[in-house]
């Protein structure tokens, strides 16, 4: 199954193409090296309307759907970092499309419109120490205190978390449970927040941090939506991370059977290329039929999704399977390639190192199979 796109999505892809090969593969490594992307390429994106592409129009954004969001993403996994993609993904799709979903006239003004034109970065703040995917048994507490909250808590592997202006960030206004939490904007400058950057092993240009929040003031009109009913946003939002992490997936897959392909035809072994023996013939055909299979899946979400239609079963499959799939690529193609995979220089050792946040990310491989067996009626 292939998309049928517009012309408008394929000027799009044009665009975004040429901005992937003169401004960020020339840069990439030095954003790998430096642990963040660089404010430039959120600003240039901003610039061609693309930043926001799914942002609401009355507040700056683009008002596309997801398979604008899709073109994006297929460009610009082709710089061959992921990292650089989660950057745009953790700041337009994630920290503020919730804002733009949920918030007041007021908040979008005085975020999504900056957001979309690359003023601000944002972040969102959701997994804590002890509360990953089990969202409901986050602890950080905002506490109301006459027209501000009062934040103290702690977040973890907050993706642009030392470089964002703001946190989008879930917090427990009420009791135990999915039913006590809120999300509310913080501002990065806030007194008494601080943040740590984490060093991780892949995507490196991507940076992470963990964030304290001690005795945090924060506007109540800083709330996003109703005050308790902070959980529904959340898991709408999850939703289309999962559909971003399968559509990475999926174009880091495809990159890395390229590239292995493409080896395996120039690497000569034994009087003969790689690809002349049969074992590699086969082991290349199920990666690509598992490659195939995945983008059809992912593809299939997708268009569901946008058709607003009932996804969750469906986009919950295309995340678990696409991103164990990349896992399994990347393990194939690094074989073929030996010891070339295991150096930094190497593309498929990059996006292999890089792989294995993939199955993590917006929900692990277990949270998926349990959401597709309450889904599907698979549980009792």
């Amino acid at each position: 199954m292939q998309p049928v796109l517009s012309e408008e999505h394929e000027m799009m892809r044009r665009s975004v193409a040429e901005l992937v090969e003169r401004e960020v593969i020339p840069n990439v490594r030095q954003w790998e090296r430096d642990g963040e992307v660089h404010r430039s390429l959120f600003t240039r994106l901003a610039e061609l309307g693309y930043l926001g592409v799914r942002l609401s129009p009355e507040f700056g954004g683009g008002g596309q759907d997801f398979w604008f969001t899709t073109v994006l993403l297929q460009e610009l996994m082709r710089c061959g970092s992921i990292g650089v993609a989660v950057a745009i993904m953790a700041h337009a799709e994630f920290a503020t499309k919730v804002i733009d979903r949920g918030g007041s006239r007021a908040l979008k003004e005085k975020y999504v419109r900056p957001a979309a034109e690359g003023r601000l970065i944002g972040a969102l703040g959701v997994s804590e120490p002890d509360a990953g995917s089990d969202v409901a048994a986050l602890k950080t507490r905002a506490v109301k205190d006459g027209d501000d909250y009062i934040v103290n808590g702690s977040k973890l592997y907050i993706s642009n978390g030392t470089i964002a202006d703001y946190i989008t960030t879930a917090v427990r206004t009420g009791g135990e449970g999915h039913r006590g939490i809120s999300l509310i904007v913080i501002p990065a400058n806030s007194d008494g927040l601080t943040r740590r950057r984490l060093q991780k092993i892949g995507t490196h240009a991507s940076d992470t941090a963990e964030i304290f929040f001690d005795d945090v003031r924060v506007p109540a009109s800083n709330l996003v939506g109703e005050e308790n009913k902070g959980f529904s946003l959340i898991m709408a939002g999850f939703e289309g991370e999962r559909l971003v992490l399968s559509v990475m997936a999926c174009s880091q897959a495809r990159m890395m059977f390229e590239a292995a392909r493409t080896w395996g035809h120039d690497r000569k072994v034994f009087g003969q290329s790689l690809l002349g023996f049969q074992i590699w013939q086969h082991r290349l055909a199920d990666v690509l039929t598992n490659l195939e299979a995945g983008e059809a899946l992912t593809y299939q979400a997708i268009e569901k999704s946008v058709r607003g239609e009932e996804a969750n079963s469906l986009i919950s499959m295309a995340k678990l399977f696409t991103t164990e799939m990349a896992v399994d690529t990347a393990r194939e193609c690094a074989q073929i390639q030996g010891g070339l995979s295991h150096m930094e220089d190497c593309l498929i050792g990059r996006l292999y190192r890089d792989s294995l946040a993939l199955t993590i990310g917006a929900g692990t491989s277990e949270t998926m199979r349990g959401i597709i067996a309450r889904t599907e009626g698979l549980s009792c």
